[in-house]
């Protein structure tokens, strides 16, 4: 592929050497916290099913916090309303770089993992409405939407996979288009009860760190009281106040000043994330995933249409939105595909990002309410993306050798000067910025 090639229009092709690093960190922290999610998923089905159960329940239940500001809230909602709105900041955070700075900064190249991600909503959705239209329940249409960026990753460790980083970035793109097309469909369709006095403080309080970041003002002792302010608001409001996280990372500034070392969410997701790959996703599934499981239960799953409409939606209905969505922009647009990959790649791909853990389990429990379909929609989740997992193994192993002879290439550094050789041949440059001109190929050292 030509250097114009990669730089206007092209579909999983090497990314530039300064967003390979950053994602790399990113992604490796994201990897870290599937791990932990699987292994805290694992704990909390084993917890649930055994002869301790009632004590799983009495945690799960307990509560704490001031009534007066309605957050005497159980664990389990303190988990997902509390350290959710924490994972969902590092996903504002990484969305706004992306659309600054990374891969939806160009209408162009972000053309294609938007629609994917869109078709990849939208796919599942109509599918679970398909099943549940006559004499289903319709409530949990939402729940088959969304794509779990840290399982899919665990998947991948767990599976071996040496995916190129141009594929994983690929499939965060798609993750933080769904988390944030996620989050609107919660705020939109399960908000009830809507407070507006609460609601407009907040979105004061957010205009104000909009402007504190607009000025440059520093200090973490500013903007943490701010944070949780808005935070408990936007829960005060009725809105989710997960709501609340990715509003903070999309006014957090993201391009640096001369003479910073790191922009104001650099800093903010270098010190968040792991703190919400490590401590908040996990035990978020410690508390959503406890569920008990019966061969009733599992059979329910395949039988009862909310069950079906779910696996069929994450199984199927994801594999054909985004790989249809991709291939249609594909199809109608100037982007090339990479040579060194193929379709086959993207099916896999698209399969892997069925897997739909923690949003999935979060928009089951504010569909239903706790009634009764909340345990058949979790066993459904579960299911689902274990079969995802599967699907996604089976042919992403087939091109394993591809990949590592692709990522051999990528890393491949014989002067150890700390730039990889592929980024030193005269035929590759890093892409331009957005409106700007090319840049330079980073010069060889003697």
């Amino acid at each position: 592929m030509s250097p114009d090639e990669s730089r206007h229009g092209g579909f999983l092709v090497r990314l530039p050497v300064t967003e390979r690093t950053t994602l790399t960190g990113f992604l490796r922290n994201e990897t870290t916290g599937g791990l932990l999610m699987l292994a805290a998923t694992v704990v909390a089905l084993v917890w649930a099913n055994s002869a301790f159960a009632d004590s799983y329940q009495e945690l799960s239940e307990l509560t704490f916090g001031p009534a007066a500001l309605h957050l005497d809230l159980d664990l389990a909602h303190w988990t997902a309303d509390g350290l959710l709105a924490v994972f969902f900041l590092v996903a504002g955070l990484e969305l706004k770089r992306e659309l600054v700075v990374g891969s939806l900064s160009s209408p162009a190249a972000a053309a294609l993992p938007v629609v994917a991600a869109v078709c990849g909503m939208a796919v599942p959705a109509a599918l679970y409405v398909a099943v549940n239209l006559s004499g289903g329940d319709l409530r949990g249409w939402a729940i088959p939407t969304a794509t779990d960026i840290a399982f899919a990753l665990a998947v991948l460790a767990v599976i071996g996979s040496a995916l190129p980083t141009a594929l994983r970035a690929f499939l965060l793109t798609l993750a933080v288009v769904d988390d944030l097309l996620a989050i609107i469909i919660i705020a939109v369709f399960f908000t009830s009860d809507l407070e507006i006095v609460p609601l407009v403080v907040a979105i004061g309080l957010l205009s104000v760190y909009a402007l504190l970041q607009s000025r440059r003002v520093r200090g973490w002792w500013i903007y943490l009281p701010i944070g949780l302010a808005v935070w408990a608001l936007v829960h005060a409001s009725g809105v989710h106040a997960t709501v609340a996280g990715i509003a903070i990372g999309l006014l957090t500034r993201v391009k640096r000043d001369e003479g910073e070392d790191r922009s104001p969410a650099e800093a903010l997701e270098h010190r968040v994330q792991p703190f919400s790959a490590a401590v908040c996703v996990p035990l978020f599934a410690l508390f959503a995933a406890g569920v008990p499981v019966s061969l009733e239960e599992v059979a329910a799953v395949f039988t009862e249409p909310v069950g079906l409409g779910i696996v069929l939606g994450l199984v199927l209905g994801k594999t054909i939105g985004i790989l249809g969505g991709s291939y249609l922009t594909f199809r109608f647009t100037r982007a090339q595909l990479n040579p060194d990959l193929a379709w086959s790649d993207v099916l896999g791909l698209s399969m892997l990002a069925g897997i739909g853990f923690t949003v999935s389990l979060l928009i089951g429990e504010l569909a239903f309410q706790g009634e009764g379909p909340t345990d058949l929609a979790k066993v459904s989740v579960l299911t689902a993306s274990l079969m995802a997992a599967l699907g996604a193994t089976v042919i992403l192993r087939m091109r394993n050798k591809v990949y590592r002879r692709i990522r051999d290439e990528d890393e491949r550094d014989d002067d150890l000067d700390g730039i990889p050789d592929v980024y030193q041949r005269a035929d590759v440059t890093d892409p331009p910025p957005p409106g700007g001109p090319p840049r330079e190929t980073p010069p060889r050292r003697a």
